[in-house]
């Protein structure tokens, strides 16, 4: 499998956590001292995958609200081997989300290091 079809089907993983609220998904695609941040709540909202993996646990999954989904993959870049940054997009709820996603090979296999993230509020 090449490196880009490795990371694709990483981001297809994060998605389909996010779509179905489950951290089974989601724990498989970050890596366990992963960050997660936006600048859109104040103070700079910052969390860690224990603290990250409660609140989506608890979440209404978009799934189950039978939410169209809204997946985008804009762009994935290479810095190397083992480094990788995706400019992904998804929706859930009336919010959409623009993420910066940074990925790192260990041990073989892809996984997100950092999720940066953009919120907008969708009209209507």
């Amino acid at each position: 499998m090449t490196a880009f079809a490795a990371v694709t089907g990483v981001l297809e993983t994060y998605f389909d956590g996010l779509y179905h609220a489950d951290i089974e998904r989601l724990g498989a695609v970050f890596h366990p001292k992963a960050i997660y941040a936006t600048a859109d709540e104040t103070p700079l909202l910052y969390r860690t995958m224990d603290d990250y993996f409660p609140v989506v646990a608890k979440r209404v999954s978009p799934a189950s609200r039978n939410e169209v989904r809204r997946d985008v993959i804009d762009s994935i870049e290479f810095a190397g081997e083992n480094t990788a940054f995706a400019r992904v997009r998804c929706s859930i709820g009336t919010k959409d989300f623009i993420d910066f996603l940074t990925l790192v090979r260990t041990d073989g296999a892809w996984r997100i290091m950092a999720k940066i993230f953009q919120i907008t509020e969708r009209e209507g």
